[in-house]
């Protein structure tokens, strides 16, 4: 299936039924008045969070949403059916943005959480609802009330407690695919991944979502390589792990780079809590590793975790410490 994490729709929600104008015609009844029914109102256009569905695909086929609209009043005081709305299933994560893609509509981050996004149009009155004692036999019967149109972007933003963060060829898939039963492309060149990855990391009997994105490079917040489009997907994340590659000459500025593009990213991105981690460690000397972790952790004033995913060098002290700062990061939030 392929990966989309962001598509534009038109919504409209359904008009709301016309009354009806008409009069009792019974034998026998000799001042028969009116008797017509009032429309129906039109449907609602309703978002609702799916746990099963972890792409917006299926927008970029079908861009079009109308609910229906309501039915017609009738004779002898018949209320018209309400229109049907229409339910948009999209997965847990979505944000719903006007057209101007800046202000957020709607964020649906638990599933089956439901907002009614375009209410219908009212239904409109019957010539049966203006009958009074000055007017026994009104024609009046209104048209009912139009409903609401809009075109509004989705964006996706994968829930994940912990991301994985570094310049392409970092080791972040390798990671992921060491920790998670998680399978991501890996390759020996520059940005193998072109779209995040999840996967569920096990700590004695305690689980936790990991999210890889796509390598950032110096420039990516003006649009340099894959640009900054999948930092949406950290957003949400409790912890970052940033992954330096070891076999970089210069390691701190790897580091550097990626920190300068959070901040320039904004969100609050920059501010997230942040493990460092030394990667590629079997392909260093052990003097090396020291001295590379020592200038890291220098900079970044952290400690260095020294990692390989590939040997399995220092995984399971890594995702220990992660499972650490997503129990301390929730325990904040309440």
């Amino acid at each position: 299936m392929k990966f989309l994490d962001e598509a534009k729709i038109f919504l409209k929600s359904g008009d709301g039924g016309a009354g009806c104008c008409a009069f009792r015609r019974e034998k026998f009844i000799e001042f028969g008045g009116p008797d017509g029914g009032d429309g129906g109102r039109g449907g609602d256009v309703i978002f609702e969070a799916k746990a099963n569905l972890n792409t917006l695909i299926d927008f970029r086929y079908r861009q079009h949403f109308k609910a229906e609209i309501g039915h017609h009043g009738m004779g002898q005081n018949r209320t018209g059916a309400d229109g049907q709305d229409v339910v948009i299933a999209v997965p847990i994560g979505t944000q719903i943005l006007d057209e101007d893609k800046e202000t957020v509509l709607a964020d649906l981050t638990k599933d089956g959480e439901r907002i009614v996004l375009l209410t219908g149009g009212d239904g409109g009155f019957g010539n049966a609802h203006f009958k009074s004692a000055t007017n026994r036999a009104p024609r009046r019967a209104d048209k009912g009330w139009s409903g609401q149109e809009q075109w509004v972007w989705l964006r996706l933003k994968m829930i994940a407690d912990a991301g994985l963060l570094g310049l392409p060829n970092a080791g972040k898939s390798t990671f992921l695919a060491a920790v998670t039963r998680a399978r991501p492309k890996i390759a020996a060149y520059p940005f193998t991944t072109l779209h995040p990855n999840l996967g569920v990391a096990t700590v004695g009997e305690r689980e936790f979502v990991i999210a890889d994105i796509p390598g950032l490079i110096e420039g990516a917040h003006e649009g340099a390589g894959l640009g900054d489009r999948f930092l949406g997907h950290v957003e949400r994340c409790r912890v970052l792990l940033h992954l330096v590659d070891g076999t970089e000459e210069d390691v701190v500025g790897a580091w550097r780079t990626v920190r300068r593009e959070l901040k320039a990213y904004g969100h609050g991105l920059d501010r997230k809590p942040e493990l460092v981690a030394l990667n590629k460690c079997d392909a260093l000397a052990p003097d090396d590793i020291a001295a590379k972790q020592k200038a890291l952790a220098r900079a970044s004033r952290k400690t260095v975790l020294a990692l390989s995913g590939v040997a399995g060098t220092g995984l399971g002290e890594a995702l220990r410490l992660l499972l650490d700062r997503i129990a301390r990061a929730g325990d904040k939030k309440k």
